[in-house]
């Protein structure tokens, strides 16, 4: 290590429920509304680094949307002759001063000073989910509110949703689904899937009398990026062609119109039923996916992977200046399946020279499982990652 100090920089994965949130991105000034990130950077203030820590968000999500998967790069610059900290101590540090519940980082990585988590993202999958057979909002459970679009119809046309789904894949100007106030300077965008499926295991939350009754299904959409509540716009859409409302061959007339606010493509679906599923980045060796080879995985092993959750395991990938010890990455807390207490938070009394802590167990409901019971589940919690080094 040099005299100076040493800025290093880290990619961070965290999920949250968007519910009560103003967004992922910081407010700034005396507002009521606060964003996720603001408890992130107020967490980050404890690592007491020599520059005050800013997240730069890959994903900007809209107030009550939620995330599997979020990403984030953010600099930490030690004190002269101080090294940097290690991932899994970050890790640790900023799930411990987290003051907000609904809030987890779930991985930190060392990754190269000129790292862009915005900018470098690859891919981007969202998930929107709905639900069925719902007459009256009180006949959905109270752990699903605020996380899925109830319909009352019984019913989706899933076939004629999939035939619409099809008009909107490949690289089209997708302004009509755009809402005013984006920011992207090119309308342009390439949807490389849409999918609607309708939910093998329902949720968990649905009492077996019903569970007949209450149908869930889910849509997703990859692409590197998309526009302004382009999602919850085609969404709505979609959702227009599965009750009849509108035939699929008028999905391809609504998107060569070019008009955002035609009759269908103006309106939004809720967004307390969309999901930030995963942001992958190019160029990185998934050491998940190599370690673990299944039917899911199978295919593409050999070329070269992503960084971000494993496409249908959930699973944390690792760039090349990542190593890890004998364990596997653990897999993404699902926000309705959530079965795992957290670790157990621990008071830092101080960041001294060498990392070395002073640790005091306490209780601290910092999961998704407590915002959906308000109780911690007895069961283990989920296993720490080893030996994650940035290679000289």
């Amino acid at each position: 290590m040099g005299a100076g100090s040493v800025r290093a920089r880290y990619l961070v994965y965290f999920q949250y429920l968007g519910t009560g949130f103003n967004g992922v991105a910081a407010v700034r000034g005396a507002q009521h509304a606060i964003g996720v990130q603001n408890y992130l950077e107020e967490a980050a203030e404890r690592l007491n680094s020599v520059v005050p820590v800013k997240f730069t968000i890959s994903s900007r999500t809209d107030a009550g949307v939620h995330a599997l998967s979020n990403a984030a790069h953010l600099d930490v610059q030690r004190r002269s002759g101080l090294p940097p900290f290690s991932p899994e101590v970050l890790l640790e540090a900023l799930n411990t001063h987290l003051r907000h519940p609904a809030i987890r980082v779930l991985q930190a990585f060392r990754v190269p000073s000129h790292f862009h988590a915005r900018h470098a993202a690859a891919s981007r999958t969202y998930l929107y989910r709905l639900v069925t057979g719902c007459r009256r909002p009180d006949q959905l459970p109270v752990f699903e509110r605020n996380r899925c679009w109830a319909l009352r119809a019984d019913c989706l046309d899933v076939a004629a949703m999939r035939e619409a789904a099809q008009h909107l894949l490949g690289t089209h100007d997708f302004r009509a689904f755009q809402s005013a106030g984006s920011p992207a300077t090119s309308p342009v965008r390439t949807l490389r899937r849409a999918s609607v499926s309708p939910d093998p295991a329902g949720s968990p939350f649905v009492l077996p009398e019903e569970s007949r009754r209450l149908r869930f299904w889910s849509l997703e959409f990859e692409s590197q990026s998309f526009l302004y509540r382009q999602v919850r716009r085609m969404t709505s859409v979609l959702v227009a062609v599965g009750l009849g409302a509108l035939m699929p061959a008028q999905v391809k007339v609504i998107l060569e119109s070019q008009d955002p606010l035609g009759r269908y493509q103006s309106r939004v679906a809720p967004a307390h039923g969309l999901f930030l599923k995963a942001v992958l980045y190019e160029g990185f060796e998934s050491t998940a996916r190599r370690s673990q080879v299944t039917p899911d995985t199978q295919q593409g092993q050999g070329s070269r992977g992503t960084l971000g959750p494993a496409a249908g395991r959930s699973q944390l990938c690792t760039p090349p200046c990542i190593t890890h010890g004998p364990r596997q990455a653990p897999r993404l807390l699902s926000a309705w399946t959530c079965h795992k207490s957290p670790p157990a938070r621990v008071g830092c009394q101080r960041w001294g020279a060498g990392d070395k802590r002073k640790h005091r167990k306490a209780r601290h409901p910092n999961s998704l499982w407590w915002f959906f019971t308000g109780n911690q589940h007895p069961g283990s919690p989920p296993p720490h990652l080893l030996g994650a080094q940035e290679q000289k």
